[in-house]
């Protein structure tokens, strides 16, 4: 497994993690992933430290925090051999003090995280969404005190707009506040957003990105093709809607690159989609999920190889999309592609 720097940090991270979203299975949309119960995590959680994986990811709103639950009896006695990610700031009540990111919310959702994982610290603690209503200054400083206290490590941003990323970086720094080191953040092949304006910034500003979705939630399977119907067993029937969205054109012909490079490779056409992930600037790790152990093997076999530079070529030339504005006028000159791949960390 290779490990990369956590943005502009000393922490090494796996460049694939696990996510606990498929632990549980309560709720609606954030328990429709999987309900993995206590055994079947550790069964997890063994096979990815066997395999170098030792980032696990889950979040406050996955499984009404039941995904936490489970998450920390699985690690209960591996804790020191991982690194545990966890986010907050989404509503987990109908109160108006459930959601958010204000110093009330926050504090109460550290509490509330520690206590469901088992654990006396969270190595990377996220801000799930920004909060327009909270002043940006409140959430730093309540960050702050969280790390001075021993109870989170390093801070980190998820789905943030690039100016209130910049503003929280900017003001972290002024006021010698713990600077956000990780930004999780939807890429994918049918999903190549993050590249315009968030990914220059993270080059920029030390901010490494932990990808969630890498496979377009769940349409770079390899089980949906031009011309095919969704199979039945598919998760996109219940939360099609709630992802971002993808024309169909687009993924067919995503998908028609991604068979040709699988014939060629011999690999699976989501190992192909995970690989092409881990080449790209910014990216420290890739967020895998997994229903069963057939599918965690699927996806720990994405690293340990390497795309040629004509396949990847072509999965950036069917992917792209056109530049947006103000970015259309410089694309060719000051684009994305200019920025140097992750630096390779060590191996183990």
């Amino acid at each position: 497994m290779e490990y990369r720097r956590l943005g502009r940090s000393g922490l090494q991270v796996p460049v694939l993690s696990l996510g606990a979203g498929t632990f549980a299975g309560r709720g609606a949309l954030f328990g429709a992933w999987g309900s993995l119960d206590v055994a079947g995590a550790r069964r997890m959680v063994d096979r990815c430290l066997d395999a170098g994986v030792t980032l696990f990811d889950t979040a406050d709103v996955y499984s009404d925090g039941a995904s936490e639950e489970v998450l920390g009896a699985a690690l209960r006695h591996r804790r020191d051999e991982v690194l545990i990610s966890t986010k907050a700031g989404l509503p987990t009540g109908p109160g108006p003090n459930d959601g958010g990111t204000s110093r009330h919310h926050l504090v109460r959702a550290v509490e509330d995280a520690l206590r469901r994982l088992g654990t006396d610290h969270i190595d990377l603690f996220q801000l799930h969404a920004h909060d327009a209503g909270t002043p940006t200054e409140e959430v730093l400083a309540t960050l702050d005190g969280l790390v001075r206290s021993g109870k989170v490590r390093y801070t980190g941003v998820s789905n943030f707009p690039g100016w209130q990323l910049m503003r929280s970086v900017q003001l972290a720094d002024r006021h010698g506040w713990p600077r956000p080191v990780a930004h999780q953040v939807y890429y994918s092949l049918v999903g190549r957003d993050y590249e315009w304006d968030l990914m220059p910034l993270g080059h920029e500003e030390g901010v490494g990105a932990l990808v969630w979705s890498p496979l377009g939630w769940g349409r770079l399977t390899g089980r949906i093709r031009r011309g095919s119907p969704l199979p039945a067993g598919s998760r996109l029937h219940a939360t099609a809607d709630a992802g971002p969205p993808v024309a169909d054109e687009l993924l067919h012909d995503v998908v028609d690159v991604l068979d040709e490079i699988a014939a060629e490779t011999g690999r699976a056409v989501p190992q192909i989609a995970l690989n092409w992930l881990t080449t790209r600037p910014t990216a420290a790790s890739v967020i895998v999920g997994a229903r069963d152990p057939e599918q965690l093997e699927q996806n720990l076999g994405a690293v340990g190889w390497r795309l040629d530079d004509d396949q990847l070529a072509r999965l950036d030339a069917v992917s792209r999309r056109p530049a947006p504005y103000p970015h259309f006028p410089y694309e060719r000159q000051e684009g994305f592609a200019r920025l140097a791949p992750p630096m390779a960390g060590r191996t183990a």
